[in-house]
């Protein structure tokens, strides 16, 4: 009689144990058997009725901007004249949620941007006339509003207390196909994709592997409850469609930043002034002192006279909380820090000179503190806007000439919108690298951009 494959596997597991068992105890294994249902209610058969007033409250944003269009030919052969350019209409569409039942509604900076006319269609196929109350393209998070009354508004969750494997769903309009439900888990928590790097922005994506297209920008993305936990934004995607890598801003940083813009049109966000900080290392915890495991933030440099400067934070600090929350990366450093606007007080736990402190800092405002690359000269990361106003090239990289002094040295060899590319041959992205490239004293080989066309100058440095 033939053993089934089973029953031969199992003998032979058997023989297997008991070999085991004669050179020793047998590893103990943790084992479970108890179904994945146990003690807990049976399979959800559906989700209609928490989904169904989360897609009452998410809306089609139609937006329209005038653009100008360039006739190819009479460009390539007579260059900018009178006559090449003629204005056209692009339309554009994206999704956003109702949040209040008075018409303010949460969406993406990118869906709006540039719109001059903005229509949002309800899901009850009303179509109401929509004006921008406040963008801030440092999160890509964007307010408009309606006049109605007794609209159906999404509650918010805490999206600090997702955890990866919660299942949500994305709600939206994609490729204007009609309002679209589709499901997955968060799939990652705090993901920073570089999206916002032109702006120097804040990233603490969601990422999900539920559906997210075009179209779909501005929209919901809920818990299982049908709560509000973050604003679907990008996608990663050679296809320019959904594979299963979407990324949302969690509502936590979307309400801080629409509180702002409602009630001043504007988001301040307080200014710390420590550049260049990077990630604690096993090898600089060891050579600083500290025990293996430790994580925390190193600081390198600190702007003269800044809140930091003033409270008496200094080079080598490990910053390891900020509020009592942990801080791991300088991502980390920057966005909590950016979640707080000036005058705030960020009590910082660090450990200074090999022992723990903990230093307060009142937060001051970037705006007081421009950052100073040359005497009298302050610069500042390129944003979307600029380029745009501009007609910044794509391929161009560097530092914004902000201000310039009257009394600056400089003041006859950079101007106001400069770009500074290069220092000394090394490409200069922040503040801190570019700083770091400088000779100090000597003459600096200097990368320009500006109106269209790049140039060297040299600058002189007198030592510090």
């Amino acid at each position: 009689m033939k053993t089934p494959c089973f029953y031969r596997r199992l003998a032979m597991g058997g023989l297997a144990l008991a070999a085991a068992a004669a050179l020793g105890a047998p590893p103990a294994l943790r084992v479970d058997p108890s179904p994945v249902t146990d003690g807990r209610p049976g399979a959800v058969a559906s989700y209609a009725d928490v989904l169904e007033p989360a897609q009452r409250a998410v809306v089609s944003i139609h937006t329209t901007k005038v653009v100008r269009l360039v006739n190819p030919i009479l460009r390539q052969f007579f260059g900018n004249v009178p006559g090449a350019e003629t204005e056209g209409r692009e339309s554009g569409l994206g999704s956003g949620v109702i949040v209040t039942p008075d018409g303010y509604i949460l969406t993406n900076n990118h869906v709006v941007e540039g719109a001059d006319t903005l229509v949002v269609s309800l899901s009850d196929e009303r179509d109401f006339p929509a004006k921008v109350v406040g963008t801030d393209p440092k999160t890509d998070i964007a307010v408009v509003k309606i006049d109605a009354a007794g609209l159906p508004a999404l509650t918010l969750a805490d999206s600090d207390k997702l955890r990866v494997g919660d299942i949500v769903f994305a709600v939206g309009n994609p490729l204007n196909v009609g309002e679209t439900v589709t499901m997955g888990i968060v799939s990652a928590k705090g993901r920073a994709l570089g999206y916002l790097d032109p702006v120097k922005g804040y990233e603490n994506f969601i990422q999900t592997d539920a559906a997210i297209n075009l179209g779909n920008s501005g929209g919901a993305l809920v818990d299982a409850k049908g709560r509000l936990i973050g604003i679907n934004s990008a996608i990663v995607s050679p296809s320019r469609g959904s594979i299963g890598l979407g990324f949302a801003v969690p509502v936590n940083l979307a309400a801080i930043v629409m509180r702002s813009l409602v009630a001043t049109g504007t988001v301040k966000r307080g200014y710390l002034g420590v550049e260049g900080p990077q990630a604690l290392t096993p090898d600089l915890a060891d050579q600083l002192g500290l025990p293996k495991g430790s994580r925390g933030v190193v600081v390198t440099d600190i702007a003269p006279k800044s809140p930091a400067d003033r409270a008496g934070l200094k080079s080598s600090d490990v910053i390891l909380t900020l509020n009592g929350k942990p801080v791991a990366t300088p991502d980390q450093l920057w966005l909590l820090i950016g979640e707080l606007p000036p005058g705030a007080t960020a009590e910082l736990g660090v450990i200074s000179d090999g022992k723990p402190a903990t230093i307060r800092v009142v937060l001051g405002n970037p705006d007081d503190n421009p950052a100073e690359l040359f005497p009298g000269v302050s610069v500042e990361p390129l944003t979307g806007d600029f380029r745009r106003r501009q007609q910044v090239d794509p391929r161009i990289t560097g530092l914004r000439v902000s201000r310039v002094s009257a009394d600056s040295p400089y003041a006859d060899v950079l101007a106001v919108n400069m770009v500074v590319v290069s220092i000394n041959q090394q490409p200069v992205s922040d503040v801190a690298t570019a700083r770091g490239a400088l000779r100090r004293p000597g003459r600096n080989l200097v990368l320009i951009y500006y109106r269209g066309m790049l140039s060297y100058i040299t600058l002189g440095l007198p030592g510090d």
